[in-house]
């Protein structure tokens, strides 16, 4: 089955419109073209967040991924070198 990827002004609207309560959550999901899981889902990432918040918090995860890898990388070179340093003598 495809996915299908929502962009954060989408999720943020979904969310907002969810929180005035004028239709059911699965109408609203309904018509949206997403399941209720997903909803909630959103609603627990995002919660309160306006679009420009979900802009900035996707981006930071997109950071903190990236430092996480060179962390990891630098890491796996320290262990290298101590073992090459540990042979020698």
């Amino acid at each position: 089955m495809k996915t299908r990827q929502f962009t954060e002004d989408q999720i943020i609207k979904l969310l907002q419109e969810g929180k005035k309560g004028d239709k059911s959550i699965e109408d609203l999901c309904r018509d949206f073209g997403c399941s209720t899981a997903s909803y909630y889902i959103w609603k627990k990432k995002y919660g309160d967040t306006n679009v420009d918040e979900a802009r900035r918090l996707r981006r930071l995860e997109k950071e903190n991924a990236r430092l996480l890898r060179i962390v990891g990388q630098q890491r796996l070179e320290i262990d290298a070198m101590k073992d090459v340093i540990g042979k020698k003598r």
